[in-house]
Formats: structure tokens, C-alpha cells, sequence
């Protein structure tokens, strides 16, 4: 025994020699999120510049089921903004199509954007126990600083209910890989300004996102991801919410930012929290990768934005819920307009882009739109009278969707503006007319000109209105010309002179009150165009008798039936006009001489011809500066001047 005792010894000595190194390393463990946010119901792949396609849902299943195979603890993680933006967001409130379809390709959470609110928060509700009662498998929905307001939303209590019936949840942990993650959502600032009709309270993000991370770490989370729809902007730090959060809040791990619609190629390291965004409209799958430390640090290890396009093949079970759901809008949504999701309604022989944000020019389809609204007032509307002049407005926020070369059809006409829903609760602004005074109607040229450097999405396109401005002249008196024109269509689109080119000008009486007709959402914006321009520029939407508009559903434009005319349907109904012929060319080279003119200069003529009040306050306030400093340092020279000595006697 005595000699066993030093081998036993030895043999311990070289065990503890052996596993030192394995004891001494901390746990190393894997962390993969795949992710994405605004979706916007993009369903099916979308047409993009230079051929092919982009997104669809059969296709992102592919996607995510490779990565799930080379990362099998991977968390599927979606930012807000999962509907509106297509046909299928149709079916939102009755079936909740866009949560059941995230469910089938097993996203295990995701959070409420701003356009999740487009039917209300009462149609938010109703798409809730639509999901829930589909007993499909759903994403678990996290809201940690946004609920019904109870003091202002007579819905709140029906809200509520759903909300419990579905299991909406501030926060979730969740254990995947041997790694408890903590998970909660966020609403941001500008999200919430999006939603105006969503009956929600915000609470601060900031001191709701310090409460949650506290929270999570008490329920054992070791990772913590934050949902957020906020955005990044660079351009505008107003807009750049997610960076602010990460600077505010500590022991955030991962932001997943939407709402902006942002595509980060690498991702924004703020401290230790790193942000992502994988770009809009299921155009890319995001993958990111930590290797995490048993003492929390944590390293990137990899992070891919993945291209979901025509090299991806669709996942067959996916593919063929959304046809399911494409048959469900025929059935229910389409068949009052006597259309189908496929109908070809005309054809393009060139691309018309959505408007690039805060480029101030003329825009094709923001031309062609506000054109079709005004077809639609002519010929749709039961109550038109054609002696009252009319302008036709449209805005580049609610162009949702380009028109590509080709054919065109119903829902390449429905993607364009695909935003809200009308007071009969289906998909879809309806048009609305007001009156503004002639003066107004300026303010609504200058609100082109001058608040769109600061506010893109108000940049205008409209009909029956021309303007000239200058983008270098001085802020709210950029317009140096409007004037009412008369465009006259033909019925006769079929042949190449099938347009009546005379145009008829007419001076603007600035007491006369004018018809404007625009979509549901342009029109309640409108009376925020005074807080926008600081209280310069004032619009008030009025009824035709001059008072003021108190519910903008009495201003709804109606067919002969009395439905509501939807802003997209219009859209729809004049591209038919087009027939065989296609697409007028006019749209790919707008007339200055019909909308609106751009007219940079630099010229001091042109920069101060016909100035207004603001103007001459502004040269005013610069001659009075200039002044002052001139006898500044007049008096400073003198003081600094020695004074002559005074004459010596001879």
C-alpha cells in the first residue's frame, strides 16, 4: 500500500496536468439570429431594376432553412412592419395572414411596427384573434412600450382582450443552445408619429428598454435582444433612434433596427451593443453570428446579409400557402372591383420609379398617380361638378411601390399604394375632397419647395396646379410662379396624338376656395403642414361652404354605388384606359409645362426676384447685422487709434 500511494498520487497529479487547460478556458457557445423587419406583406418576389426578382416568402423558407441547418440554435427574429405593402394585406383583419405565414416558417418573435396599426388599433385587434383563432403555429409578438391608450381610445378594452387572447408580451426568455436569450420590443418616436390613427400610448423607449434589460437579467437571460422599429438615419439624428438607444441603454447585446428600412452592410457597434438591419421587403435574409464567452464578452463572427432572389429556389409548403391566400383576395377583396390579382391592365414600355427621398424634380409616377386621381374625380366620382376647379395631389410617402417595364397588373397597381384603410374597414385610402383657399394653395407649392429638404416623404405631385421654383432661394418663398392649368383628356389613349396638348392657364384668386382631391392619409397631414414650417405656412382643409373639416370621412369620394373610391383602385381603373397602346410616354419625360419646374440658380436677380415678407425680414435682419458690425469695428478702430500729442510751444 505504502507504494501505491505515490503512483496514485503521480496519476492525479498528470489527471489535474491534463484537464488544467479544458478548466482554466472559458465556455465558448455559438449565437446565431437570423432576421428581418419590414416585410411589408411581400408575400411574392417583386420586379427589380435590370430583370429579375427580389423576396417572397417561398423563398425566404429556403433561405432559412440553410442556415438553419449550418446553425441549428439559431433565433428567427423579425423587426415590425410584417403587413401592408401588397394584396394578401387584404386579408389582415380576418385572417392574419402575415403572423400565420411568419409562423409556418418559424419565426419565434417579431414586434408591432406603425403600419400594423393602418386598420386602427381596433383592426390590429381583429387581426389578432384572427391569427389566434387559426390555431396555426404563430411568432410570439413583444411590446414592451406601446398599449392602447385608455383615456383616448374608446377601443381599448376590445384591444386589450385580444392582446391577451393572442399573448402579446412586454418581453420573452427563451433557451436555445444552451443559451438563455432575452427578447423585447420597442416602438420608436417617428414610428409611432406614423400611426396616427393607432390609439396607442407611447412610453419612452430609453426607460422602457433600461426596465426590460433590468428585468431580464433578474429571469436569467445571458443575451439580450431588443426588437426595435425605430431606425437608423445618419442624415437626420432625429431619425436615428436606434443609435440613441444604444447610447442610453447598457447591456443591450443586439439591436435588429426597422422602420427605417435601412440596409447595413456591416453592423453599428455602439459600445457592446451592436445593431443590424437587413434592408426592406424581404429583399435580403440577415445572419448573425457571436461567439460568446461563460463570462458574457462576446465576439462577431460572422454576419451576412443573404439575397433573397431568383437563385434561391422556393419552398414548395410555403409557396403553396400563399397561392391559398392569393385565392382568398380573388374571392373576398377583388371581386367588387371586377378585377384579378394577375389581370393585366396595360403595359409599360419603360420602369417608373418611386421618388428618390428629398431629390427635389418631377417624378413620372408621382405624375401619373395624381393623374389618375383626377381621371377618377371625372369619371368615378357620383357627385362631380365640373365647374369648380380641381387639383389632384399626391405625395411621395404613400408611393409604396415602382411600376416596372412590362405588363402591369391589378396588384402592381395596389402595391403602389397600398397604405391604410377607409371608413367602410377594407384595405385602402379612399380619395377624399377638400377646398382650400387660393392662398392656400400656394402654401401647398411652397410646401413642396421648401419643407421637403426637411420632411422628404411631403414632396408633392400635382395636377391641374404648375408651379416654378427655385431650391436655392430662401426658405418659404421658393415659388416664384403658380398657376391653375387645365390639362383635357381624350378617351382615345390608343392613338399616339390621342392627348389634348392645349393648356389653359388661369390666374389664382387667393380668396376663391378650389377643390382638392388626394388620398385620406395626404388630407389629415395636411393641417400639420403649420407645426412642420414653424407656423409660416398654414393649410386648412375646409368643406365646400369654407368651414373647417372636422371628420374627414363626409369627404370621401364615392362611386355611383356609394362604395368608396380607393386611391389604388383609381390607379387601376385609368392604367385600363391605357389598353394595348400602353403607357403614355409623357410619363417617362414629365412636362414641365403641365406639373411642376425645378428651376436651380444661382443668380442674384433670381434669387431675390419677388420676394415675400419672410424674404425681406431675412435681408432686413442681414443689413441691420451687417451694419452693426460696421460701426463695431468703426468704434473699435477708433478707441484702438492713439490719440496726436498736443502742439509743443516755440
Amino acid at each position: 500500500m505504502k507504494g501505491f500511494r505515490p503512483l496514485a498520487a503521480l496519476l492525479a497529479l498528470l489527471l489535474v496536468l491534463t484537464l488544467s487547460p479544458a478548466l482554466a478556458a472559458p465556455e465558448q457557445r455559438e449565437v446565431t439570429v437570423l432576421f428581418t423587419h419590414d416585410l411589408h406583406s411581400h408575400f411574392l418576389p417583386q420586379e427589380v431594376e435590370g430583370g429579375g426578382q427580389s423576396g417572397g416568402y417561398a423563398r425566404l423558407m429556403t433561405a432559412l432553412q440553410g442556415e438553419r441547418e449550418k446553425h441549428p440554435d439559431a433565433l428567427t427574429l423579425d423587426g415590425g412592419d410584417f403587413s401592408i405593402g401588397s394584396l394578401i394585406q387584404t386579408l389582415y383583419t380576418t385572417t392574419g395572414a402575415e403572423l400565420r405565414t411568419m409562423g409556418a416558417m418559424g419565426y419565434d418573435a417579431t414586434t408591432a411596427g406603425n403600419h400594423e396599426f393602418d386598420h386602427t388599433g381596433a383592426g390590429f385587434g381583429k387581426m389578432l384573434n384572427a391569427a389566434k383563432e387559426s390555431g396555426d403555429p404563430l411568432p410570439a409578438l413583444l411590446m414592451s412600450n406601446y398599449a392602447p391608450d385608455v383615456m383616448e381610445n374608446p377601443d381599448w378594452r376590445s384591444i386589450l382582450e385580444a392582446m391577451d387572447n393572442y399573448g402579446v408580451r412586454e418581453r420573452m426568455t427563451l433557451e436555445r443552445g444552451g443559451v438563455t436569450y432575452g427578447i423585447f420590443g420597442l416602438m420608436g418616436v417617428d414610428s409611432d408619429s406614423c400611426a396616427p390613427t393607432s390609439g396607442f400610448y407611447l412610453e419612452d423607449a430609453a426607460q422602457a428598454a433600461k426596465t426590460e434589460v433590468a428585468r431580464l437579467r433578474k429571469e436569467g437571460a445571458e443575451f439580450i435582444i431588443c426588437l426595435s422599429h425605430s431606425g437608423t438615419d445618419d442624415s437626420n439624428e432625429d431619425l436615428n433612434e436606434d443609435v440613441h438607444l444604444a447610447q442610453e441603454v447598457e447591456g443591450i447585446d443586439l439591436i435588429i433596427s426597422g422602420h427605417s428600412h435601412t440596409t447595413l452592410p456591416q453592423p453599428i457597434v455602439v459600445g457592446e451593443t451592436y445593431i443590424v438591419s437587413a434592408g426592406p421587403y424581404c429583399q435580403n435574409l440577415g445572419s448573425v453570428t457571436f461567439t460568446r464567452s461563460a463570462n458574457g464578452s462576446k465576439t462577431l463572427s460572422e454576419y451576412n446579409l443573404i439575397p433573397i432572389d431568383g437563385t434561391i429556389p422556393p419552398d414548395p409548403t410555403i409557396e403553396t400557402l400563399v397561392e391559398g391566400w392569393k385565392d382568398r383576395v380573388g374571392d373576398s377583396y377583388l371581386n367588387r372591383y371586377g378585377l384579378t390579382y394577375d389581370q393585366v391592365l396595360t403595359h409599360s414600355d419603360f420602369t417608373l420609379k418611386t421618388p428618390v427621398s428629398g431629390v427635389q424634380e418631377g417624378n413620372g409616377l408621382g405624375y401619373l398617380v395624381s393623374d389618375a386621381f383626377l381621371w377618377a374625380t371625372e369619371n368615378l366620382w357620383r357627385d362631380y361638378d365640373e365647374s369648380v376647379p380641381t387639383v389632384t395631389v399626391t405625395a411621395d410617402g404613400v408611393l409604396r411601390s415602382s411600376l416596372w417595364q412590362g405588363e402591369v397588373t391589378t396588384s402592381d397597381a395596389f402595391d403602389v399604394l397600398s397604405m391604410g384603410v377607409g371608413s367602410d374597414g377594407t384595405s385602402g385610402f379612399p380619395l377624399v375632397a377638400v377646398y382650400l383657399t387660393g392662398k392656400e394653395l400656394k402654401a401647398a407649392a411652397e410646401v413642396d419647395a421648401s419643407v421637403t429638404p426637411i420632411m422628404p416623404a411631403a414632396q408633392l405631385y400635382m395636377t391641374g396646379l404648375h408651379y416654378t421654383f427655385n431650391p436655392h432661394r430662401m426658405f418659404f418663398n421658393r415659388v416664384t410662379n403658380s398657376l391653375l392649368v387645365w390639362l383635357r383628356y381624350s378617351d382615345r389613349h390608343s392613338e399616339v396624338d390621342g392627348w389634348d396638348t392645349k393648356l389653359d392657364y388661369t390666374d389664382i384668386d387667393d380668396d376663391q376656395l378650389y377643390r382638392v382631391v388626394t388620398g385620406m392619409y395626404s388630407a389629415q397631414m395636411l393641417g400639420t403642414v403649420k407645426s412642420k414650417s414653424m407656423g409660416l405656412l398654414s393649410l386648412e382643409p375646409k368643406l365646400a361652404d369654407g368651414s373647417p373639416v372636422t371628420d374627414f370621412d363626409e369627404c370621401i369620394l364615392r362611386d355611383k354605388e356609394g362604395n368608396e373610391i380607393k386611391e389604388w383602385y383609381a390607379l387601376a381603373a385609368y392604367l385600363q384606359t391605357f389598353g394595348e397602346a400602353g403607357l403614355h410616354l409623357r410619363y417617362e419625360q414629365p412636362l414641365e409645362a403641365i406639373y411642376k419646374a425645378v428651376r436651380p440658380s444661382w443668380n442674384p436677380v433670381e434669387l431675390l426676384r419677388s420676394p415675400n415678407w419672410i424674404t425681406l425680414t431675412v435681408l432686413a435682419l442681414v443689413l441691420l447685422i451687417v451694419a452693426a458690425v460696421v460701426l463695431l469695428t468703426r468704434f473699435i478702430r477708433r478707441r484702438r487709434t492713439p490719440k496726436s500729442p498736443p502742439p509743443t510751444g516755440t
